[in-house]
Order: structure tokens, then sequence, then C-alpha cells
């Protein structure tokens, strides 16, 4: 097993390997929480397009997670891997998602990188175990699966992989944690990770229903925008389901709404509602409401949907057609 040779205040200096769209993003995320960046990435134009990124992300960050003195300048781009992992405190690998690719560059990257350094990836859907196949020392490579745009919003998904020591797994949330992100370390390898398999869950069932002539693109936005996702900012879709159940919470909507798990409304097919299943969901809404009751939970969403939609301008009534 590996511990990190390094301690999370010792960080200085991290790499960022890939320069689009989420390494820029790491990138300007890194900058703004006071650290330096060397980001590598091959390409003729990567440094005029990571000076557009990062000088279209600074306002946001501005006014959320920029530490005061941060520096939005102290970022520099190299073509050779060796040079842009010299001396760095952690790595960040945003590269293309192709399994080939990744494999090579990982290997490169064990090969080049201190050995006490840990290598996060921001990969959208490979284990970790597949990708450190060719790997010499796979305990320090862990994936830290970000949400586009990284600089914005807070997720990061961690987990490791067959060979990723328990300590760098836990380094890396505990680091990830201290840079202001809202960390799941994930209990085992699942492929697209959580929140990536649930909006992708979503977005195919919303394919369907344009393929079919169900409903059409505006539609399916606007019932998300208007509806559900008013709701899930503050309690995400279980919490939200457990409040459907009133007084009774989980274990009524389960019992009472259940058996529509058969129903054709989806074309994914449902679990079997087995007594187990029942009893781990309604024991997770217990745990995940941290001793808040329905009634508090109600006063919570209905005090964040309002200010929501009042930010959103939808605070106002429609105009009724004449």
């Amino acid at each position: 097993m590996m511990a990190p040779g390094r301690s999370i205040d010792d960080v200085g200096t991290i790499a960022c390997i890939g320069a689009g769209t989420i390494g820029g993003g790491w990138a300007a995320y890194f900058l703004a929480r006071g650290h330096r960046v060397k980001v590598w990435d091959p390409a003729p134009d990567a440094e005029a397009r990571l000076a557009r990124l990062i000088e279209a992300a600074w306002p946001a960050l501005e006014q959320l997670d920029m530490l005061e003195g941060a520096d939005r300048d102290a970022w520099s781009v190299h073509t050779d891997l060796a040079e842009a992992v010299d001396g760095v405190g952690f790595v960040q690998e945003s590269a293309p998602e192709d399994l080939t690719l990744k494999r090579r560059l990982l290997a490169e990257l064990d090969a080049v990188t201190a050995p006490e350094v840990v290598v996060g990836s921001s990969t959208s859907g490979y284990g970790m175990t597949e990708m450190a196949a060719e790997v010499s020392r796979p305990e320090r490579f862990v994936v830290g699966h970000p949400f586009n745009p990284p600089y914005l919003i807070p997720l990061v998904e961690v987990v490791g992989g067959e060979g990723t020591s328990p300590e760098v797994v836990d380094w890396a949330a505990q680091f990830y944690t201290a840079l202001g992100k809202s960390v799941i370390r994930m209990d085992r390898e699942v492929p697209g990770f959580i929140a990536n398999r649930l909006q992708e869950a979503l977005w195919r069932e919303a394919l369907h229903m344009v393929d079919n002539g169900e409903a059409t693109v505006e539609q399916i936005d606007r019932s998300i925008r208007d509806g559900p996702g008013l709701r899930w900012p503050m309690h995400g879709p279980m919490l939200t389901f457990h409040l459907a159940g009133g007084e009774g919470g989980m274990a009524h909507m389960l019992d009472h709404f259940g058996p529509s798990l058969k129903s054709p409304w989806t074309r994914l097919q449902a679990p079997e509602l087995t007594p187990e299943l029942r009893g781990d969901v309604v024991a997770g809404c217990e745990v995940a409401s941290e001793g808040r009751s329905v009634t508090d939970l109600v006063a919570e969403r209905d005090a964040g949907i309002v200010a929501i939609r009042r930010l959103l301008g939808r605070d106002e009534s429609p105009e009724v057609p004449s």
C-alpha cells in the first residue's frame, strides 16, 4: 500500500494534463484556489485556448470560490510531459475519452512523475482498473471525476481501481475537499460513476420521447427546468420522493407507488422492489435527512424553490392569453 508522501498543505503546484474544456476548467479552478498550474497539451493552440477559458471563468470564480490573492496568471503550458510534471504535488489528467490513449498516457505519467505524487483522472466513464492496466505503480492512480464546468460545479466523484491504495483514495478525497469541492467517495467502481449514470438515464429517455414523437426538445427541457429540476438542488431525487410520501416518507412512497415501477413509463427495466431494496432506500433517506423531519424538509425545499425561481425570474405567474 502507498501513503502519499506529500501532505495536502504542501501541494503548491498542480499539473493539468490536457487543456480542453475539462482540463482547462480544472486549471482555472486550481488557480483560483491559490495554486500554480503547469499544463501539458501538445496542441499548437493550447495556450491561446487556455487563456480564453481562464478569462471566461474568472468572473464566476471571483464571486464563488476564489481565494484572496489568487493569481490568474500563475500558469504555463508545456509540450514535454516530464517538464510539465516536474516539481508538482498533484496531477489531474483530463485527456479525451479514449481507453487506448488513457492507458498509454497514464503509463507515461507513471514513468515521469515523482513516485509519491498522486495522479487523479477526470475520466467520465472508464474505471481506474482498466485505465491503469499498463502502469507500474497503480496504487497512486485514482479517479477524480468532476462535472462540467469543473471551476463552477462542486461535485467530484472519487474512486480507486483494484490496484489503488485505500490511503491514496482517502488522500484524494481530502485533497478535493480542501479545494472546496463536494466529494463523493464511492465504495466501488461503477461504469459512468453515479451522476453520469443518472443523467444519462434521463437523457436516453428524452431521446426516446423525441424519436417517438412523444415530446419536443423544448417540452422536455421545460418539464425538468420548471418541474423536478427546481426541487433537486435542495434534496436530490431520493429525498424528493421521500417527501412525496408525506408524513410516511419513503416507506409510504415505496409501498404506495412501488407497483408503478412495473408500469411502461420508461424504456429502462425497473429493479425488483424486494424487501431488502425497500429497506435500504428507506434507511438511506433517514440518514440523508440528518435528523430533519418531513416538515423541516418541506420548509427547506419550499424556501429554496422560491429563492431559485426569484433568481431565475420565474417568480411571476405567466400571463393568461386573452
